[in-house]
């Protein structure tokens, strides 16, 4: 299969996805307009909204899937997708959740969230329903999101974040180090709840030693190097749900704190490895590892293992191909 990703990386996703699938023999391409200081690069052509406008025709008459994110596609106003559909070209639309996330809705069963980042309730909705008025199916990475889309598309699919796992060789904690490191990585302040977590932070260093570290502003292989020195990575205590900080730090081997809503927790794996906690209990949270650091090690031999299960680049390949196969023009 020819496959078009586009037109915004998250998270390194498109490129993780397009490497796999070429590994399979399609000729699968990410197309990113989202240009970020994280420098995502591999398997995709980092271009502009402008050249893929002008290249738009050709693109639609080359490639037999398009699997476009982030409620985007290639033309403003969703013009493409009925040229697209005319032609009996597959689509399918991923949507990864500030894009979709609804105000009221989403707190509806948390509190904590933070939804300054999304679009108003009436984009997001006007968005949705231009987009499916072509586009049948739609994937998630989790069912926080499932819920905000579930109405629209004629079928939703959850498929979960990818990692490339080669470049992420574990190093677990000893639980025996003299000062443990914590670190956070707070691309968005406000959504991942680094207040609360720094407060925690400040509070319990005057109880116990040691250190932490803010990871910000710098490319992803800096910041991937830096989460394999933490002994404890706490990540977003507001969403509800984990994201790729805590798929890479299990996969590094470290233990980590983020923020599962309670309803969202039977969804998930039952053995997933990661200490649940929001911006009223951090402290607490956090204050478990200080006092028992054999967890370090333990919890994050099970994260390494969740990551091998469920997140690695071929399961969730195998997922995609899939969906491809079995989506309709």
């Amino acid at each position: 299969m020819r496959i078009f990703h586009g037109k915004l990386e998250i998270a390194g996703q498109m490129g993780i996805m397009c490497g796999e699938l070429k590994k399979r023999g399609h000729l699968a391409t990410g197309y990113n307009t989202f240009h970020t200081y994280l420098g995502y690069r591999d398997h995709l052509i980092n271009t502009t909204i402008e050249e893929l406008v002008n290249t738009s025709h050709h693109l639609i008459n080359f490639y037999d899937v398009f699997h476009f994110h982030y409620a985007t596609s290639l033309l403003d106003g969703y013009k493409d997708l009925e040229i697209i559909k005319s032609k009996g070209k597959k689509m399918v639309m991923h949507h990864w959740g500030n894009d979709v996330r609804f105000h009221e809705q989403a707190r509806e069963n948390n509190p904590y969230v933070f939804t300054g980042d999304s679009p108003p309730n009436e984009v997001i909705d006007s968005r949705l329903t231009e987009i499916t008025r072509y586009v049948d199916e739609a994937i998630v990475q989790d069912y926080e999101v499932y819920t905000y889309v579930e109405p629209y598309y004629k079928k939703v699919h959850v498929i979960p974040i990818s990692i490339d796992l080669a470049p992420f060789t574990p190093a677990y904690p000893s639980g025996k180090v003299r000062r443990p490191l914590i670190v956070h990585a707070p691309t968005q302040q406000d959504f991942k709840g680094t207040v609360a977590i720094e407060a925690a932070i400040q509070e319990l260093q005057k109880s116990y030693d040691f250190e932490y570290m803010r990871i910000e502003k710098m490319n992803h292989e800096q910041a991937v190097e830096m989460y394999r020195a933490a002994d404890l990575v706490v990540d977003q205590i507001r969403c509800g749900s984990y994201g790729l900080l805590s798929v890479e730090a299990m996969a590094l081997g470290k233990p980590v704190i983020t923020y599962i809503r309670s309803d969202l927790v039977e969804k998930f794996p039952s053995e997933l490895p990661i200490m649940n906690a929001n911006p009223d209990n951090i402290i607490t949270a956090i204050q478990v590892f200080l006092e028992n650091p054999s967890l370090y090690e333990e919890l994050g031999r099970r994260g390494r293992s969740y990551a091998e299960k469920y997140h690695a680049k071929e399961v969730v390949v195998d997922q995609l191909e899939q969906v491809y196969a079995n989506l309709r023009p």
